[in-house]
């Protein structure tokens, strides 16, 4: 049934939209987004599932649906990966561009291409395989005029595209402009674009360790297990957003998530939780992700209108959605604190005690299942399935984690425990997993390691593999919050009332505060 929205709800939904206009602390940019989100709350045009509301529109500490401010009138997919190189081969008649020719207009004629690709954010949240559409348009030119027109280009979309969640892939294969790509990143030390190397058995161990020589400087690239993610998604598949495994020339329609962590404050036992309450938020979360997808397919006329899917630099068909959950580790350890009927000890807690583990595998199992199960005629390309996605948590959670990570200050004292309980999830989450870990400095005289930490990891098999790592150095300024970079010097002057360029810098804040995503154990 369609909500009805009360005089309070309108009077609270003008009171936000004053707070906008006046805000102190958002440019002009941000604000215009905000106000944007704010029209779409005002409409309800969805017939929802009952009982969606008494889980979703409730005190945060309640909630266990969130549609993570997606607004309540779908009107663009929450995230569109555009085939690149379609468009720099073919032109767009849109964007009276022809086809691409030289490395300069490769790089012009992609800024122009950002700029005009919707989603959540506003701003692109993939930009490519930038070593894969590069290469082929820089033959004649020598390193330094490559590395000079990418620090300006980097420069720009740092400056332009005001969101982290912004996202560049390179590898597998070791390449000429992937090597300078990371060297310029390093040197330029900003939070955009996000960017994934791919590995696989095949990349050279050169690249790898690059790569972690970047990461330490400048906490990018993350690492990516390039075997896993092919053998589920197919060759077509990208890095999106902060670790979205998704089809190139598609995307996601929408990610809601599941709150676990307040489904288990709703019942008296772990029975109670698994056989009647965990079912039922799963089901009216699914059916609400459907209705969202329904409304945008069938209503909101995007795919009929829009200049990327009439030039074929999208197809609905290669969009999927995404089933998103949050707090493993806290609703395993409410659920046996249930049981025992007292505090757990810290060797009982999830990431540590048998019992916490193979609670946490019981219910992935049960969420896993029902998604399988579940179909939407609309996810052709995950045969007609959703993916479980691992959600990377937002400003306002508290004492919520992160997908299954372990709690922040719960971690293992040994690193490889903390890897050998990351191992028994991720093969759950096909559209993205991962776990994060600051290394100490000294970790740069020793690159190495870390390289032989990712190399092992992604030696396994989907089962026990790890599917996403990231890495960044104690001392760095750009720093990996959960999933997306921010700036402790951006951070810094927005705690002062400074109004900062990038969106993901509020985020950054809010998850520094309330989650501590900074206070991570150093490795």
């Amino acid at each position: 049934m369609k909500r009805v929205l009360s005089q309070s709800d309108i009077n609270e939904k003008i009171k936000e939209i004053y707070n906008t206009l006046t805000s102190t602390k958002d440019s002009h940019e941000q604000k215009v987004t905000y106000l944007a989100r704010h029209a779409e709350n005002f409409l309800t045009v969805l017939d929802e599932p009952e009982g969606l509301s008494e889980l979703m529109r409730c005190d945060v500490s309640k909630r266990c649906i969130c549609n993570l401010f997606e607004g309540e009138a779908p009107y663009r997919p929450r995230y569109i990966c555009v085939d690149f190189k379609k468009f720099l081969e073919n032109g767009s008649d849109f964007l009276s561009l022809k086809k691409t020719n030289t490395f300069r207009e490769a790089l012009t004629n992609l800024m122009i291409l950002y700029h005009n690709i919707p989603s959540i954010t506003n701003y692109p949240v993939y930009i490519g395989d930038l070593d894969k559409l590069l290469s082929p348009y820089i033959e004649g030119l020598s390193d330094e005029e490559i590395k000079e027109s990418l620090r300006l280009w980097f420069l720009e979309i740092d400056r332009t595209i005001l969101d982290s969640f912004c996202h560049a892939d390179i590898g597998p294969e070791e390449t000429r402009i992937g090597n300078l790509i990371l060297e310029v990143e390093g040197e330029l030390n900003d939070a955009v674009p996000n960017i994934t190397m791919r590995v696989s058995k095949k990349t050279p161990d050169s690249f790898i360790k690059k790569g972690v020589e970047t990461s330490l400087k400048c906490a990018k690239p993350s690492f990516a297990n390039d075997n896993m993610f092919r053998s589920e998604l197919g060759n077509e598949y990208c890095i999106a957003s902060c670790y979205n495994g998704l089809i190139e020339g598609g995307g996601s329609y929408t990610l809601v998530r599941l709150v676990l962590t307040n489904v288990a404050k709703r019942v008296n036992s772990i029975k109670e939780f698994k056989e009647s309450e965990l079912p039922r938020v799963l089901d009216i979360m699914a059916r609400y992700m459907d209705e969202r997808i329904r409304f945008l397919v069938e209503e909101s006329n995007f795919f009929e209108s829009n200049f990327l899917v009439r030039e074929g630099l999208i197809d609905r068909k290669k969009f999927t959605a995404m089933f998103g959950m949050v707090g493993l580790a806290e609703c395993v350890n409410t659920l046996l604190g249930k049981e025992y009927k007292r505090e757990l000890n810290k060797e009982e807690r999830f990431g540590r005690g048998k019992e916490a583990d193979k609670l946490g595998l019981e219910i992935m199992d049960i969420i896993n299942d029902f998604v399988n199960k579940h179909e939407n005629k609309y996810c052709e390309v995950t045969n007609n399935h959703f993916l479980l996605h691992a959600q990377v948590g937002i400003d306002s959670d508290i004492n919520i984690s992160p997908g299954t990570r372990i709690p922040v200050g719960e971690e293992p004292d040994e690193i490889i425990d903390q890897f050998n309980s990351m191992s028994h999830y991720h093969k759950y989450f096909v559209s993205g997993t991962g776990d994060i870990f600051p290394v100490d400095m000294t970790v740069h005289k020793n690159p190495e390691y870390v390289m032989d930490l990712i190399k092992g990891s992604f030696s396994h098999d989907n089962e026990n593999g790890i599917r996403y790592l990231s890495f960044y150095s104690s001392d760095s300024d750009v720093v990996r919050v959960t999933g997306y970079l921010v700036k402790r010097s951006e951070i810094e002057k927005l705690n002062k009332g400074i109004a900062v360029r990038q969106n993901t810098t509020g985020l950054g804040k809010g998850a520094k505060e309330n989650c501590k995503a900074l206070d991570r154990r150093i490795r």
